[in-house]
């Protein structure tokens, strides 16, 4: 009868430990699935490599910390093909010091190399009409260059503390 009781305790035990660890198992899915850019941060996470805030990263690269939304603050860098990519939580817009505005889609993407971000997708800027930024280059502490059709110059202390940005409804 002991025999029997340990095997019917054993078996109930071990169902209820898989149904659980399977029941974490697909929330750790589900979360990590449901963050935009959330997984490779979790995974850099559990294997122990800190990712440095996105205004401290932009900073080492000398580009202004004010460049993206204050709220986008998740990144993935590729250190061999330099890429970055940078999730903004919603379609915005920031208005910058200079009247200057610049208008983000929710992920925006570029070549980085010391004070350049290249190739840039996802980001326009208001001229009379909505175009595509395609450089953004920093020269010295007080110039920008922002490359979007015409190269215009801009004063780089406008850009050098990060705002809030306003959401639109369409990039």
């Amino acid at each position: 009868m002991d025999q029997v009781a340990s095997a019917v305790g054993t078996y109930w035990f071990k169902d209820k430990a898989t149904k659980e660890l399977s029941s974490v198992g697909s929330d750790i899915n589900s979360l990590t699935n449901s963050i935009e850019g959330g997984t490779k941060w979790l995974v850099n996470k559990v294997k122990g490599k800190m990712q440095k805030p996105l205004a401290e990263f932009l900073k080492e690269n000398d580009l202004p910390i004010g460049m993206f939304p204050r709220d986008a603050t998740n990144y993935e860098y590729n250190e061999q093909t330099r890429k970055l990519v940078v999730h903004v939580p919603e379609v915005c817009e920031v208005g910058y010091k200079d009247s200057s505005v610049l208008r983000f889609h929710k992920t925006v993407s570029g070549v980085l190399e010391k004070g350049r971000l290249a190739e840039i997708e996802g980001m326009k800027t208001k001229m009379l009409i909505w175009i595509k930024v395609t450089n953004i280059a920093s020269e010295g502490p007080s110039k920008l260059h922002i490359t979007s059709g015409l190269k215009k110059t801009r004063s780089r202390e406008a850009y050098e503390v990060s705002r809030d940005g306003v959401v639109v409804e369409k990039f």
